[in-house]
C-alpha cells in the first residue's frame, strides 16, 4: 500500500539534505545519480533520485536546469506526534541547526507541545506531540 510521500527538488546539494536528514530521523538512505539513470539534463553526479525510509519517509532530486527548487511558502511538513516526545524534542534541536527556529517548540494552552522550524535547506517542519495522563507537564513521564 503506498501513502502520501514529500517528493523534494533541491538545488544541487540533495545528496547533502537527504544525508542530513537521516542523521536526523535514522532509516535507510538510498541515491542514485543522473548518470547511474542515464539522464544528461544535469551534471552526471547529481541526485536523480534518493529516498529516504524509516519513521520519516522523504523522496529528493537535484533540479535540472529547467526545474525550480524547493520553495515553501504557506506549507510546512507536520511532524505530529510522529514520535515519542523525546524524540520529536531531539528533531526539532537537529532541524533547527544551522536554520531558523519561527516558533520555539513549547507548550501550549490545550497542553500540547509545537514549535516551527526552518531548516538549512529552506523546508519548513512543524513538530509536535500531545501529553498523555501519564507525564507531567514536562513531557516526561511521571512515576
Amino acid at each position: 500500500m503506498t501513502k502520501q510521500t514529500l517528493y523534494l527538488w533541491f538545488p544541487g546539494n540533495a545528496a547533502e539534505a537527504l544525508t542530513f536528514y537521516q542523521g536526523v530521523f535514522g532509516g535507510e538512505l538510498e541515491m542514485f545519480t543522473y548518470g547511474q539513470f542515464g539522464r544528461s539534463d544535469g551534471p552526471a553526479d547529481a541526485i536523480a533520485h534518493g529516498m529516504l525510509s524509516g519513521t520519516v519517509t522523504l523522496y529528493g532530486t537535484d533540479a535540472s536546469g529547467t526545474e525550480d527548487s524547493v520553495v515553501m511558502t504557506g506549507v510546512s511538513i507536520a511532524l505530529l506526534g510522529a514520535a515519542d516526545p523525546d524524540t520529536l524534542t531531539r528533531w526539532f534541536a537537529d532541524l533547527s541547526a544551522g536554520g531558523t527556529v519561527l516558533d520555539p517548540l513549547q507548550q501550549r494552552g490545550w497542553n500540547a507541545y509545537d514549535g516551527q522550524v526552518r531548516d538549512r535547506f529552506g523546508v519548513r517542519w512543524l513538530v509536535g506531540y500531545e501529553l498523555d495522563d501519564a507525564e507531567d507537564d514536562t513531557g516526561t513521564a511521571s512515576n
